[in-house]
């Protein structure tokens, strides 16, 4: 092979490679050792046979295809000898001591601290054992079941060695339908456990102040001090995400904020970023560099600037946290830094693609990541719309500052226009979500931020003081943009679009920017149109669809009918600052295109069941709330100060929508007046449609079921039972379950719950009866069409519809 093909070569092994990882990361388990090996050795020898070969274009094909081989070979090896690694479970929930250092930056709540582990040593009792390199731990107040623990006696820091008794598990993730992976960021970060620290048998003791991992100690101080001296948390979690990369400082509100308005990539450490600060160094080391009177002799001052810029830029984005839009960035800086100094000018669509394959490389599973394609993409649309200069400048212009100044202004109006409208649709398939109001708020805060609070957070490091100024300027950007988030319409959702629809979408952003004729790219709205307003399978008349959110340890449900939408109860509040309302059901609503719940069904007052009320009532209109809150519960004043009409739910009260019934069977209206604790006013709710039906039962326990028995007998049979109280001992009675006679039983539950749920003989009780049991720690997400058979088609677990190796395997009932 040789003439023109190497370049061209090239690009079509790295493209081939990637090819190959997108393949395997689809897998749903990994692939044996020896067919890995046989794959990797078929791929050697066809490369090394195409590279004999004359027909130059058949041999580019082979070496892709063998690289594609490759690419999925490698990445399979990884895949397993990481796996390989998870912990036993045989070790799942034992005490067990540990030695080991803090590798990250940890995450400080009102809870307690939550902070990653490099494991050296761990004993089982008397025997030494192996365990996960690296495991997530939490040190949370009041958590241990032997001891109170106040939460550490001094502030855990990174670098830190410890030895601590904590009860592992395998890393475990509810797993709902569009949403977020938690089991494959853990197995991106190599986590292979997660647990909490406890206070015997042995108590927590700190050996070693400073035992390892500099960068972090120095993220570390930095945060420390940014907390320090800067009053406002909301300014110091910017100062912080832009310094050191430290995206848990910005709280809840402040994303959102950023989110609705667009600028939410300005908040983490970006390519814009790095390149600034890289060629900010490059300029002042050149600049020294020729003031030297021997240095320029033996480097030249331009590749010393070079190579000093790339290695600020590295240093930059390992300080950040080496994310992947710093690792793009360096990765690129570095092949032009390559390139340059070999006499090489590759095109710069050539240097994004050996940046992404060198990301690839790196990480096989930052593929899986938005970030990845939303940077490589951003960059790609600005390489593509560039226009064709023919001719030259008139190099007389004048006055040339003038016309310097006006150029720069409408070339980073192009850019700003290219970005925000070529990635619109691929945030769309990512998000669901869109900022109508994105172009004007980054007009302002692209330069505001990368000019100015990024510059000063930075210096601030050795210039302390400056961080009050550039506190000062986070919070005036902070008020326009919460007064562009109150504008109608600041953001648009969309649900998820179907695949034809995303290929349309995509294609239209991709028209919209290039350097095509305006007929052609007049056709960009008309194909932008299906991902903007997807179509959206409804029930049928008569019909229903139930769908059990995993929540962990909670209930949340949701009922759609043809044009109705009742959610019942919204899961547990997991911390402070996160709740099942705002990370889980929020995205599923958007992705399903839901934009309004009907009635929001609240069964009783337990955390578990409100705990995201708050925040579906703050987010979505609501049309009305029914539950057996107390008057003076927090939620009920939440529902009237947006003018929510709030009622009792009382046995005898009854709906119809779109064909199905619904009928309230618990509590009567006399038992809100006796005292009762919650679980017994838990609100029961029976779904009935034409060819299916479903219970629905909050806490109930044993008392309240015999009651439900005397009143509605035979009435009680559903095809679909969610279990009472999570299958705790408590409820799920024999006579219960033979009034109803549920083809599944429905159990939400955390995996390995504290509480035990479901218990043994609850689920023993069930299967003796054949009914099939779907817990949600095994299952994630299950969704049923009512007008379908329980075990047909459309009744699934995401846990077999998303399956993916890294995910994890519940054992054997």
């Amino acid at each position: 092979m040789g003439g023109n093909l190497g370049p061209r070569l090239l690009a079509l092994s790295a493209c081939g490679w990637m090819a190959g990882v997108a393949l395997q990361l689809q897998q749903a388990e990994v692939a044996p050792p020896w067919q890995s090996a046989w794959l990797a050795g078929a791929a050697l020898v066809a490369i090394a046979a195409a590279w004999r070969w004359r027909e130059r274009w058949a041999s580019a094909l082979v070496c892709a295809l063998a690289c594609a081989a490759l690419g999925h070979a490698s990445t399979d090896w990884r895949a397993a000898r990481q796996l390989a690694r998870a912990l036993p479970a045989v070790l799942e929930g034992q005490d067990i001591v540990v030695t080991g250092v803090i590798a990250e930056l940890p995450r400080v709540s009102a809870i307690g601290t939550r902070f990653v582990l490099d494991t050296e040593t761990a004993r089982l009792q008397d025997t030494e054992i192996d365990l996960p390199r690296r495991v997530s731990l939490g040190w949370y107040r009041g958590a241990d079941d032997d001891a109170t623990l106040g939460g550490p006696a001094e502030a855990l820091r990174a670098g830190q060695r410890w030895r601590m008794t904590v009860r592992l598990r395998a890393p475990h993730g509810t797993l709902n339908p569009h949403g977020f992976d938690l089991e494959l960021w853990l197995f991106e970060q190599n986590i292979g456990a997660n647990g909490s620290v406890r206070a015997r048998p042995e108590a927590p003791l700190k050996l070693k102040e400073n035992a390892g991992h500099p960068i972090e100690r120095l993220r570390q101080s930095v945060r420390d001090a940014i907390n320090a001296r800067v009053a406002d948390p909301a300014a110091a979690g910017v100062l912080a995400a832009l310094a050191i990369g430290d995206q848990a400082a910005i709280d809840r509100e402040g994303w959102d904020l950023f989110r609705i308005t667009g600028v939410a990539h300005l908040m983490s450490i970006s390519g814009l970023h790095v390149t600034m600060f890289a060629w900010l160094a490059g300029a002042l080391v050149g600049r020294l560099w020729r003031m030297h009177p021997r240095l320029p002799l033996q480097c030249p001052a331009p590749a010393a600037a070079r190579l000093g810029g790339l290695a600020a830029a590295a240093g930059y984005a390992l300080l950040a946290g080496w994310g992947v839009p710093a690792q793009r960035t360096v990765w690129m800086i570095g092949m032009v830094v390559l390139l340059r100094s070999a006499g090489l000018r590759w095109p710069l669509h050539a240097v994004l693609l050996a940046a992404a394959l060198a990301v690839v490389l790196a990480d096989p599973w930052a593929m899986l990541q938005p970030g990845f394609w939303l940077s490589f993409v951003a960059v790609a649309l600005l390489v593509a719309a560039e226009p064709v200069v023919r001719g030259r400048s008139d190099a007389n212009a004048s006055p040339a500052l003038r016309h310097r100044f006006a150029a720069s202004l409408k070339q980073g109006l192009r850019t700003q226009a290219i970005a925000t409208v070529g990635l619109a649709p691929l945030t769309l398939v990512f998000f669901q979500q869109i900022a109508l109001v994105g172009f004007l708020a980054n007009l302002v805060a692209i330069p505001l931020v990368t000019l100015l609070v990024t510059p000063l957070a930075l210096l601030g490091i050795f210039v302390p003081p400056l961080w009050l100024l550039d506190a000062w300027i986070v919070h005036a950007l902070s008020a326009g943009l919460k007064l562009l988030a109150s504008w109608p319409l600041a953001a648009w959702s969309a649900a998820v679009a179907p695949p034809w629809a995303v290929v349309c979408g995509l294609l239209a952003g991709a028209l919209a920017v290039l350097p095509l004729p305006w007929r052609l790219r007049a056709l960009a709205l008309p194909l932008l149109m299906p991902l903007l307003m997807p179509p959206v399978a409804r029930p049928g008349y008569g019909q229903f669809e139930l769908v059990a959110a995993d929540i962990g340890q909670g209930t949340a449900v949701l009922v759609r009918t043809a044009s109705h939408l009742l959610v019942f109860d919204t899961g547990p509040q997991y911390s402070a600052e996160s709740d099942a309302g705002s990370r889980v059901l929020l995205p599923l609503l958007r992705a399903r295109g839901e934009k309004r719940i009907d009635l929001l069904m609240l069964s009783h007052r337990d955390s578990d069941h409100v705990g995201g009320a708050a925040a579906l009532l703050a987010s979505v209109p609501v049309a009305a709330m029914s539950s057996s809150l107390e008057d003076s519960h927090p939620l009920r004043a939440k529902a009237d100060a947006r003018g929510v009409p709030v009622r009792r739910c009382d046995a005898g009260q009854s709906w119809d929508w779109d064909g199905v019934h619904f009928a309230v069977l618990h509590p009567l209206a006399s038992d809100h007046a006796l005292g009762l604790k919650a679980n017994a006013v838990s609100c029961v709710v029976r779904v009935q449609g034409q060819a299916g039906s479903a219970l629905l039962t909050g806490d109930i326990e044993a008392a309240q079921e015999a009651a439900l028995l005397q009143r509605e007998g035979a009435a009680l049979r559903s095809d679909v039972l969610q279990v009472p109280h999570h299958g705790s001992r408590t409820s799920s009675t024999a006579a219960f379950i033979d009034a109803v006679q549920p083809q599944v039983a429905l159990v939400q539950a955390a995996y390995r719950s504290r509480f035990g749920h479901p218990a043994p003989d609850v689920v023993a009780r069930y299967a003796e009866r054949g009914v099939a049991v779907v817990r949600s720690d095994r299952c994630g997400a299950w969704e049923w069409r009512g007008d379908q058979a329980v075990g047909a088609v459309r009744a699934v677990c995401a846990r077999e519809q998303r399956r993916r190796y890294w995910h994890h395997r519940a054992l054997p009932a």
